[in-house]
């Protein structure tokens, strides 16, 4: 049977618009910032001000594979994706937060420096991070837990041998850790090429994310918006809202 033709005049519905690129938030320590360099801090009362806004939006921050896999059954637009990027021990003061707001989270970690600290950060303050049972207590309070790579090396400046240990020898470390599938990457320093993206593609991981990944933007760079200190309710509604006009709708996210 043929198909109908519209008469005269006739207006079609328009078609629903695809929804832009999902919004991931990027934490890093959660403590004392009197001593913060680069920006990576926030104290627990300004997290709780910033979940509390969250929710007040009718937002819901969730861990990035519940984000993806509600975006992939035509769902998620009331949600954010949450990442603490290093897995410093003071994630665990944030745990609490989460759950008081029933938010989920994604913990990127480094399985080849537990129980050290952030040596990649010259300018310091030396931060501890979690060890391995620190890592299983939050795995056990439903926060999922991503690679970022075994020890923090910009991956685009990584030799071939180096790129698969970090990308492909973090994934298998990090299973046997949790005893569950680590389906996330996160890209340290955010810097990521179409090396990079391919080695975490071949590696296994379901999403990957970055920071600002331009043309690589997908679900192997997905970009991400810094949230610190100073990023009070006015600002986290110019963030979103900016990355809601900026970010076009992307194949697979």
């Amino acid at each position: 049977m043929a198909a109908p033709v519209d008469s005269p005049g006739t207006r079609r519905p328009p078609a629903s618009r695809p929804a832009p690129v999902p919004w991931v938030a990027m934490y890093h320590s959660v403590g004392d910032c009197s001593d913060d360099p680069y920006r990576i801090t926030v104290t627990p009362e300004r997290l709780e001000r910033q979940l509390a806004w969250l929710r007040r939006r009718g937002l819901r921050g969730v861990s990035v594979g519940e984000l993806l896999a509600a975006r992939a059954r035509g769902g998620g637009r009331d949600l954010v994706g949450l990442t603490f990027d290093d897995g410093y021990t003071d994630f665990l003061t944030a745990v609490p937060l989460l759950r008081r707001f029933r938010c989920g989270a994604t913990l990127f970690v480094l399985p080849g420096r537990l129980g050290g600290d952030n040596a990649w950060d010259p300018l310091g303050p030396r931060k501890p991070l979690l060890t391995a049972d620190g890592i299983r207590r939050a795995a056990a309070e439903g926060v999922e837990i991503g690679s970022h790579g075994l020890t923090h090396v910009d991956l685009t400046r990584a030799d071939d041998a180096t790129l698969t240990a970090e990308v492909a020898e973090s994934r298998t470390l990090l299973a046997e850790l949790t005893g569950a599938p680590v389906d996330g990457f996160c890209y340290p320093y955010g810097t990521v090429d179409a090396r990079a993206v391919e080695a975490v593609r071949k590696a296994g991981y379901t999403y990957a994310c970055a920071i600002d990944p331009g043309p690589l933007t997908g679900p192997h760079a997905l970009p991400r918006a810094h949230v610190g200190q100073n990023d009070t309710a006015p600002r986290l509604f110019l963030k979103i809202r900016l990355h809601r006009l900026r970010r076009r709708p992307v194949e697979g996210v």
